[in-house]
This record gives structure tokens, C-alpha cells and sequence, in this order.
């Protein structure tokens, strides 16, 4: 009966060290994804900032460049004014 009892005991132990192991394995691999995950999360809060951050640039850029197109605008209807108003020399 002894014998019985050994060969059970042992094949629980042989099954609880296999289900421990693959517990650890399913452990280090949860583990390795929730990094890969973190990684992958930073990575794109960063190059969303650098999206951004760039079409914040773009923006600023174009409002610029239409400030100084109204502002070249302005000064050459004046300019065309002014030559309007000088008398002829010929007069």
C-alpha cells in the first residue's frame, strides 16, 4: 500500500512542479507584454507631442506668413494710391 501512496505522492508532485513551472512561464510573459505595452504607449505619447508640437509650428508659420502677405498687400495699394495722387510732370 506504501508503494501506492509513493508512486500517487510522486506523480502530484511531478504534476505540481509542471503546473508551478508553466505558471512562471505564463507570469514572465504577462510580465514581458505589460513592458512591451509600456514601451509602445511611450513611444507613441511621444510622437504624438511631436506631431503636435509641429503642427503647432505649421500653424504659427502660415499665420506669419499670411500677416506678412496682408502686411506687402497693404503696402503696395498704398503705393499705388500715392503714384495716383502725384501730379504728372509734363502738368
Amino acid at each position: 500500500m506504501s508503494n501506492f501512496n509513493d508512486k500517487s505522492d510522486s506523480a502530484r508532485r511531478r504534476a505540481q512542479n509542471h503546473f508551478a513551472a508553466s505558471e512562471q512561464r505564463d507570469t514572465l510573459v504577462r510580465k514581458e507584454i505589460e513592458k512591451e505595452r509600456a514601451a509602445s504607449d511611450a513611444k507613441i505619447v511621444k510622437l504624438r507631442a511631436l506631431r503636435l508640437a509641429k503642427e503647432a509650428a505649421d500653424e504659427a508659420a502660415a499665420e506669419k506668413l499670411a500677416a506678412e502677405k496682408k502686411l506687402e498687400d497693404k503696402t503696395k495699394a498704398a503705393g499705388k494710391l500715392a503714384a495716383r495722387k502725384k501730379p504728372s510732370p509734363t502738368a
